[in-house]
Order: C-alpha cells, then sequence, then structure tokens
C-alpha cells in the first residue's frame, strides 16, 4: 500500500468512527440534547471536511467539492457552541447565534462567479489552479482569524467556568473542564499540523505534503476513538452550571461598599466555622454554596465574599478542609482502625477516591494510607 492509499484508509476510518459516534449521539436517550446534537454536528462536519482526502475516488462535481472546502469554517463555531452548552445548564440556540455562519457564507459567496456559476472548462481550469487563487488565499486568511477567535473563547469559556464551579459548588466534576481543555489542545495540535500542510502545499514537496496530511489524519482518527472511550468511561461526565452565576470577584467591590462593619464579618465568619464544625453540611457529597447559604442563614453572595474573600479560598477547598479534617480524625482514631479509605472518604462528603486522594495530600502532604500508619 503506497501512502496515498494509506492516507484514503486513515481517512476512510475517521469518516466513519466520526459518522458512526454521531449517530449514536442523535440517537441515544438523554436529557442533554442540544449539546448532543451540536456535537453531532460537529463530528459531521469534520467527517466532511475529513472525506476530502478520499472524494475524487467517487465524486467529480466541483461545486461539491468546494462546499466541503468551506465547510470548515463551520467545525470552530459548532465546538464553541457545544462548549457553552456542555458547561451552562441553560444554555439555548438563539437567533444571534445565526451570525456564527457568516464566515461560511461570505467565503461561498466570494466562489460563485468564478465557480458555482462557471461551466465546463472554465470551472475545471479555475478548480486546477484554486489554491492560488485570490478566494483561496482570503478562505484561508479568514480561517485562522476565525479559528484563533474560537479557541480564545472556548479557553475563555472554560476559565469561567471553572472559577464559578469551584467557588459554588463541592466535588465538581473536573474530569469535564479537564476533558474539554484536552479536546481543545488536540485541536490545536491538528491545527498545528494543517498549518504546515497548507505551507507547504504551496511548494514542490509533494511527499511531505502528504505526509502532513497522514498525520493530521491520524490525529483525527485518534481523537475520535478516545472519544469513544471517554464516554464510554464516564457517561455521567458533565455537570453544568448556571450562566448567570458570576465569579466573586464581580460582585464583591459591590458589596464591600455596603455598610458591612470589620466587626459584622468576623461575626459572620466566626458563625460560619461554628456551624461547620456543630453540624457538618460538609457531609452532603453534593453541598453547594446556595444550600449552605441557607442553612447558615447568610446572604449566598454575601457568603461567597466570605470565603473567596476574607478567607482566601474556593467554596470547593474550604468545604473540602473540613471533610479532611474530619477523615483525619476517622483514620486516628482506634475504634475505627477497621474502616478502609474507601468507607472514610464517602463517609466525610467526598464522591469519589481522586479528589479525597488530592485534598488529602494538599492539607497533609501525606496519602490517607502513610497518614493513617504514621
Amino acid at each position: 500500500m503506497d501512502k496515498l492509499s494509506f492516507l484514503e484508509f486513515i481517512a476512510a476510518i475517521a469518516v466513519f468512527v466520526s459518522l458512526l459516534l454521531a449517530v449514536f449521539l442523535l440517537t441515544v436517550k438523554t436529557e442533554r440534547k442540544l449539546e448532543n446534537r451540536l456535537f453531532a454536528a460537529f463530528l459531521i462536519i469534520n467527517a466532511i471536511d475529513i472525506s476530502g482526502l478520499f472524494m475524487h475516488l467517487f465524486v467529480d462535481s466541483y461545486n461539491l467539492k468546494a462546499f466541503k472546502i468551506s465547510a470548515y469554517l463551520l467545525v470552530m463555531p459548532l465546538f464553541y457552541l457545544y462548549v457553552n452548552a456542555v458547561c451552562y445548564a441553560d444554555f439555548t440556540l438563539k437567533r444571534k447565534h445565526l451570525l456564527h455562519l457568516i464566515p461560511f457564507i461570505v467565503v461561498n459567496l466570494i466562489l460563485v462567479p468564478r465557480l458555482y456559476l462557471a461551466e465546463g472548462a472554465a470551472k475545471e481550469a479555475f478548480f486546477k489552479v484554486m489554491w492560488h487563487s485570490p478566494e483561496m488565499f482570503f478562505y484561508q486568511a479568514i480561517g485562522e482569524l476565525q479559528y484563533f477567535f474560537y479557541i480564545v473563547g472556548v479557553l475563555l469559556v472554560l476559565k469561567k467556568y471553572k472559577k464559578i464551579y469551584l467557588e459554588n459548588y463541592t466535588n465538581p466534576n473536573t474530569l469535564l473542564y479537564k476533558w474539554l481543555f484536552q479536546l481543545t489542545m488536540i485541536f490545536l495540535v491538528i491545527h498545528v499540523f494543517i498549518i504546515l500542510k497548507n505551507i507547504v502545499r504551496y511548494t514542490s514537496d509533494k511527499e511531505l505534503f502528504i505526509w502532513f496530511n497522514i498525520v493530521a489524519g491520524t490525529v483525527v482518527l485518534l481523537a475520535a476513538c478516545w472519544f469513544i472511550l471517554k464516554a464510554l468511561n464516564y457517561p455521567e461526565l458533565f455537570r453544568r452550571i448556571e450562566s448567570t452565576l458570576q465569579p466573586t470577584k464581580d460582585f464583591a467591590v459591590t458589596l464591600e461598599t455596603e455598610n458591612k462593619t470589620d466587626e459584622t464579618k468576623s461575626l459572620q465568619i466566626e458563625q460560619l466555622k461554628n456551624f461547620m464544625v456543630d453540624k457538618e453540611p460538609f457531609l452532603n457529597p453534593s453541598l453547594t454554596i446556595q444550600e449552605l447559604a441557607d442553612q447558615v442563614e447568610i446572604p449566598v453572595r454575601d457568603l461567597s465574599v466570605l470565603i473567596n474573600h476574607h478567607l482566601n479560598q474556593h467554596f470547593f477547598d474550604f468545604v473540602n478542609e473540613y471533610r479532611v479534617k474530619k477523615a483525619m480524625t476517622i483514620l486516628k482514631d482506634p475504634t475505627k482502625k477497621e474502616f478502609t479509605v474507601l468507607e472514610i472518604l464517602y463517609e466525610v462528603g467526598f464522591n469519589s477516591k481522586s479528589s479525597f486522594h488530592t485534598s488529602f495530600k494538599k492539607y497533609t502532604n501525606q496519602t490517607p494510607t502513610a497518614f493513617k500508619n504514621s
């Protein structure tokens, strides 16, 4: 099998896996239909883009080939909308989101005179030199600007998501942030190869051009397989937040200017700490800052500022510190020496072994087992 045939084979498998996963996402029964549909659309558009590596074997239409090329401009908008849908529970598609179609529409419009409306020999002649035409230089410039814009947008969404989650929830599913961040980094790696491939396109080194295509196609295939494995291993991967939530820093200054004396803050902090020790609300593995505010009878925004601003901790770290202290007491209790580490972590409010070990080592510089045996 020569390199070109191998490239076509890799691309065909990548398209098959992507379409198979898209069908699964569109047919699986779930409450999260919007993000499944967005990701399915993302996979389908990617499959259309990758199919260009072997499309010439089955399709002779220049119009379809050009449409396939322009479809790449839908990839990042779909991924950006997908990230928002996954992160925010109240995210919905609105008319304003149609603005994401503008680059795709513009590029197709500039191809109308010399490609879509051209006929016979004129269309064939244009297609042969298309990548050296002003239209394609414009397309590539738009594509790079669009890619940069959406990558920055996705990273900003993830940064805000992580910050708000740590300030408002305990035991957050950080797998969501890590997974989406990893997926974004994979797209960056793939795009680097695409940029290099496009640069090599304008040289005489056709062998290197094919190799860059092979590497990019292989990475796409591996990424699709990785997503399937991730979905199988973590079917409840996502936990979303309300988009109306804001990071504490956005309203801390406003609350500080209100009539809140240092004595009032100190009393509230003491009230909060006493409540945490006496009532042990941290034993609830899904405790949120809203629930704690209701229990301790402190307005949720005041409580958020107290923890994140005055105690200089995320809500996540604040609650887990009490869980770790409770675990330390149990680990050193001779009457409970038969308890396993797994039993203890669930008893004190953690819901995963990894988060318990991470938090425990953060506060004690020891693993739970080492602390128990010390």
